[in-house]
Formats: structure tokens, C-alpha cells, sequence
């Protein structure tokens, strides 16, 4: 349980311990209970941070396909999990208090926490294929149960997506459902040739005039009946034409619902239920508004609150502002670097403020491209644009670019392409758990040829490094650095072409040569400062480029009696196994302590708790040193 005192939960909130609660509540009491999520949602999420535009927009919909659906018996999968909140809820999870904590509940769906939680979805566009196949081993093994996939229309900018699809609509007796979540946006407003189809769907005034002669008609009737559907639907003659755009999803041969008021739980609730029995496969157009019921999120024009740090409920504004970020370095010399070479472009995929670009998009619009999210496409649009004599700059979160490792290796790397990479939240990031960690571009990147990488340790090696790798005409060079402040700044004792010294101990006749990496700069000092105290000598490097390992650093220290990495990455194939492996191409045999993180999966908790499971502080690393010359 967090320090804070739990959030009150509503009177029907509190009431429903599981799904099939549900069943019984009139439409009145589903309105309040509506009310009643958004309310804690607000109250809960601006205590701990987290994902809450998103979830003000669903509430409605998660309501319905939770009353027609029989989850888990039926199953439910959220693409991405960050709109996965009201699902919780409503699945007797209702204590956030210490939401993306340790041991309070993840951001996203976890099996660890519930049955009704099937795929831990955070990497986006995926869930059609999970849904793909969960419905064909049903079918196979002859289970009449439904599978949903909730799908975000950003998602849907994601070639898995329509891989998925392609599939989808070839297998005709699935009974599969999916529900395009369609608020215009990814954190952004959706962009491309998608955006636009959905866009003429949910702008069309004969769309406009059915829903609210349907609604009429639902009044009428007392219950949903076939003309209410029909005009729902825009199927009543006279308003034919909002069906046009639709064309595209059933040449496909998905029979398409749609558009829904996405906040019109009725009108969902009787969609659902005719997807559900039309026993092949269905595409249910939902539309939604991204922050819906809370003022501060539907005028934040950015990205509707789509996530937060703690924040004040009543204003929305944050409770501590952050410190000049990481991020905010990047972005501010990206566009100095703009301004002075034309060569340079940037791209994004779905990411434009997040990753630090929006100030670039602005002085030059025509300069910076979002493909959605399609990293794959991100990648080798990239190389292409290299090709034509461009420089690409494509910043994306270091755990993102995992989803396009071949088109890095065989478009860019293969061809000798100059683009740099910009990874922003390497490393340890804690609080969106395993899947949003970017510990894996290390080991990852050290397997592609020619490929070089910086850790840039503060504002000014930062700088520094971006400039050098705009520098490369030859390569693909790529930039990693952590989310978050920036640390103080770090001097260098002295600059060598091998990296930085950034302390050097007293003689000693046992010397310890620490290569400290990127963020882990400060952290090497202070192991060197006990293992002064101690009696050896030890002195702390700043490589700054990690890949490849310079011949020179090796040269460097070869003449130490022991060498210790830091690295805010794998350990397995990372910086440190790659210098052991210099070390012995070198013939050069010292021993190699490497910290870092263990090949695993990180629980969600905030990165300095996770920093010390891993063993990444000064106690247990002087402890290790000290060990070995003790032996």
C-alpha cells in the first residue's frame, strides 16, 4: 500500500467485485457507475501518475463488452494495455493506490494479477494477432467462446496490424470481435491514409443524423430493435452514403458496425450483441473521446492527458514540474542542428512530443516526418531518405526500436546508411514495467556491423554526442540516454580519444580501471572515492562511445589489474561483454566485473528500487572489487 490514503471508491463502483455484477444494474445506474469510474480514475491517477487520458475514454465501452462478453470464459484483449484501467476496475482491482509501484498494480494487463487479464500488451498493434490466434485454436479444438481485441486507431498505423487483418478476413467462421477504439489519436492525433478513412466515417453528418434518429427510435421502443439498428447504423434509406467509406474494411470481407457513440453505452451494448452472434469475423467502429468528463484532459490539446505524473485532480497541473530533462536537450539541439546543416531530418513514429521533436516540427514542418506507429516502416523510410542524401534522425523510446532490429541491420547497417538513432528512455525506466524498459539496445546493437553508439553522461557530452553522430556520413550511429532530470554536470579530468577520465586515485600496486557508461557516470565515482579509502587505485573512464569498443580504450587499460563495467543495459552481450571480448581479441586477459541488468524481466517499481535488486550501487559493487583482491 502506498504512503497516500486509498481514493474513496464510488457506491456501485464498490459493488462490483467481478463482471457478472454488472448484469444486474439498470441504464440509470450504469450512467452513475460511469461517473463513479471516471471520478476515481481522476482522484487515483493524479496521486501516482499514469496512463489517464486513455481510460476516461473507454469507460463506457469496457461497461458494455464487460455486460455482453463473459470474460474470461470470452477473451479480452487490450492493444495497447494503457486502456486497460477500467477493465481492472471492473474486475475487482480496485485499489490504485500504489498503480505502477512496487507491489501495487501494473499500468497494463498482467496475468500475474487476474485471470481476465490474457496479454500484457503495452508494445502496440499487436492484439489482432494474439486475437487471430486464440480464435483459430478455439475453433480447432471446438470452443464456441468469443475472443475480443480492443485496438486503439492509432494502433492501427501498425503493419502488424494489417498482417493480422489480411488473416483475419480469410478465416471466415471465427467468432472474433474487433473493436476499433477511435478517438483520432495515439498520443497525437492519428496521421495517414487510416486517419482519414476514419475520419470521413466519424465527420459524416449522415452519420450524425442516424445516430440521433436512432436514438429516438431506441426511446421509442423501449429496447434496441432491428430499425433502431438499422438506423444506428445508417442503414435506413435517405442516409445510405455513411456506409461509402466503410468499403474498405469489408473488401476484406469484415462484416463493419459503425460508427458508435463510443459514450452511448445502449447503443454499444446492442452493437456488441449483434457482432456477437454473427459468429464470423466483425469489426465494431467505436467512436471516443480521449480524456472524456475531466475539463483539464479535453482542453489539453497535446495529447488529452494521455499520461501523467502526479498531478493536482483539480487543475491538472503538476504537483512538482519536472527539471530540464534529457528529452528537453535533445529537442533543443536537434533544432540548432537543423538550422545549420539542411541535410537533417527527423522522424517519428506516433512520438512527436514525447520524444522531443515538436520544436523541430514547428520551425520546420516540411522537415520532420510521424509515420504513426510503424517503426519498422520509421526504419527503413530512413534509409531510403539517406539514400537520396539526407541525414534521418529518428528518435523513438529505446524499447521500441527492438521492433525494427532487422530493418536496422539489413536496410540501414547493410547499406551503410547515415542515420542516427536517438533512443530516449534507455536503460532502466521502472514504472511502465517489463515491456517499456529500454535495456535491450546494448546487446541488441553490438550484433550490427559498423554500427557506433553514445552514452552521453550529462548535458554537454549529450550535445556533444548528437553532433558527432550527425557527423558520420558512413554509418548508422545512435544515441541513447536515460528518462528523466539530468544529472549535474560531470568535468573530465581529461579527454582522450578512447573517452573521458573522469577521476583518477591515488598509486596504488592494485588498480581497478572503471569504465562508467552514460548514466551510471556519477555512480563510478563514488565506487572509485570507497575504493580509495580502501587502499586501491582506481580510475574511472567515461567511454562515451560504446560501440564498437575503441582499439585505444583497450590499449588504455591493459596495464589495470582489474576492470569493472556499469552500463544501464544487459550485462549478457552488453558494453562489459564486449569489452571482455576486446580484451581477449587483444591478447589481453584481465579479469572483467560486469554490472548491469541480468537477463530478465523487470517488475514495475520506480528505478532506483530496481537499480538495487540489480546490484547497480556502490556497496555491492566495492564489495565485488574488494572480494576479488581479497581472494
Amino acid at each position: 500500500m502506498a504512503s497516500q490514503d486509498r481514493v474513496v471508491t464510488g457506491k456501485l463502483l464498490k459493488r462490483i467485485t467481478k463482471p457478472a455484477d454488472l448484469q444486474t444494474m439498470t441504464s440509470a445506474e450504469l450512467v452513475t457507475l460511469a461517473e463513479e469510474i471516471r471520478q476515481y480514475l481522476v482522484a487515483s491517477v493524479s496521486r501516482t501518475g499514469g496512463h489517464l487520458g486513455p481510460n476516461l475514454g473507454v469507460v463506457e465501452l469496457t461497461i458494455a463488452l464487460h455486460r455482453v462478453f463473459d470474460s474470461p470464459r470470452d477473451t479480452l484483449i487490450f492493444d495497447t494495455g494503457h486502456q486497460s484501467y477500467v477493465h481492472k476496475l471492473l474486475t475487482g482491482r480496485q485499489d490504485f493506490s500504489a498503480l505502477r509501484q512496487a507491489g501495487g498494480i501494473s499500468g497494463y494487463p498482467s496475468r500475474e494479477e487476474s485471470i481476465h487479464d490474457v496479454v500484457e500488451n503495452s508494445h502496440a498493434s499487436t492484439a489482432l494477432s494474439w486475437a487471430d490466434g486464440i480464435a483459430r485454436e478455439f475453433e480447432r479444438t471446438g470452443r464456441k467462446d468469443h475472443v475480443i481485441a480492443v485496438i486503439g486507431d492509432g494502433a492501427l498505423t501498425g503493419g502488424m496490424a494489417w498482417e493480422a487483418l489480411n488473416n483475419i478476413a480469410e478465416h471466415e467462421r471465427s467468432r472474433l470481435v474487433i473493436v476499433v477504439n477511435d478517438n483520432g489519436r495515439s498520443y497525437a492525433p492519428t496521421i495517414g491514409g487510416l486517419a482519414h478513412h476514419l475520419d470521413a466515417l466519424r465527420t459524416s453528418q449522415s452519420y450524425e443524423k442516424a445516430l440521433a434518429w436512432g436514438k429516438r427510435k431506441l426511446l421509442s421502443h423501449g429496447k434496441p430493435g432491428e430499425a433502431a439498428f438499422e438506423a444506428l447504423h445508417g442503414l435506413k434509406a435517405g442516409v445510405k452514403d455513411v456506409l461509402a467509406p466503410q468499403v474498405m474494411f469489408e473488401d476484406l470481407g469484415l462484416k463493419y458496425v459503425g460508427p458508435i457513440d463510443g459514450h452511448d453505452e445502449v447503443a454499444i451494448e446492442f452493437a456488441l450483441t449483434r457482432a456477437k452472434a454473427a459468429k464470423r469475423p466483425v469489426i465494431v467502429h467505436v467512436i471516443t473521446q480521449k480524456g472524456r468528463g475531466y475539463v483539464p484532459a479535453e482542453e489539453d490539446v497535446a495529447d488529452r492527458f494521455h499520461a501523467v505524473g502526479v498531478i493536482h485532480p483539480e487543475t491538472g497541473l503538476p504537483v512538482a514540474p519536472s527539471r530540464f530533462g534529457w528529452t528537453a536537450v535533445f529537442a533543443e539541439e536537434i533544432v540548432k542542428i537543423a538550422q545549420e546543416n539542411p541535410q537533417v531530418v527527423a522522424i517519428t513514429a506516433a512520438m512527436m512530443a514525447p520524444v522531443g521533436l515538436k520544436p523541430l516540427a514547428e520551425a520546420h514542418p516540411e522537415r520532420v516526418l510521424d509515420v504513426g506507429i510503424a517503426e519498422q516502416h520509421a526504419v527503413t523510410a530512413a534509409a531510403g531518405m539517406a539514400y537520396a542524401g539526407a541525414h534521418p534522425v529518428f528518435a523513438v523510446y529505446a524499447t521500441f526500436l527492438n521492433r525494427a532490429f532487422d530493418q536496422v541491420l539489413m536496410d540501414v547497417a547493410l547499406h551503410r546508411a547515415p542515420v542516427t538513432f536517438v533512443l530516449d528512455r534507455a536503460g532502466i525506466t521502472g514504472d511502465d514495467g517489463p515491456s517499456h524498459n529500454g535495456m535491450w539496445d546494448i546487446a541488441m546493437l553490438s550484433l550490427v556491423p559498423g554500427l557506433k553508439l553514445a552514452a552521453p553522461r550529462d548535458e554537454a557530452t549529450l550535445r556533444q554526442a548528437l553532433r558527432e553522430a550527425i557527423a558520420v556520413d558512413d554509418a548508422p550511429t545512435v544515441v541513447r540516454y536515460p528518462k528523466g532530470s539530468l544529472p549535474e554536470p560531470i568535468a573530465a579530468l581529461e579527454r582522450n580519444n578512447y573517452g573521458d577520465v573522469l577521476y583518477r586515485g591515488q598509486s596504488s600496486e592494485q588498480k581497478v580501471a572503471i569504465l562508467a557508461t552514460g548514466a551510471f557516470a556519477n555512480l563510478g565515482i563514488e565506487v572509485a572515492k570507497e575504493l580509495q579509502e580502501q587502499g586501491l587505485h582506481a580510475t574511472v573512464i567515461d567511454p562515451r562511445w560504446l560501440l564498437p569498443v575503441s582499439p585505444e580504450l583497450i590499449a588504455a587499460i591493459k596495464e589495470y589489474d582489474l576492470i569493472v563495467t556499469i552500463e544501464d543495459g544487459l550485462v549478457e552481450g552488453g558494453f562489459g561483454a564486449n569489452v571482455r571480448s576486446a580484451l581477449t581479441r587483444a591478447k589481453s586477459y584481465q579479469p572483467v566485473q560486469t554490472h548491469g541488468i541480468q537477463r530478465r524481466f523487470l517488475t514495475h517499481a520506480a528505478r532506483a528500487k530496481i537499480v538495487e535488486e540489480c546490484g547497480i550501487t556502490a556497496p555491492q559493487i566495492v564489495k565485488q572489487v574488494t572480494d576479488y583482491f581479497q581472494k
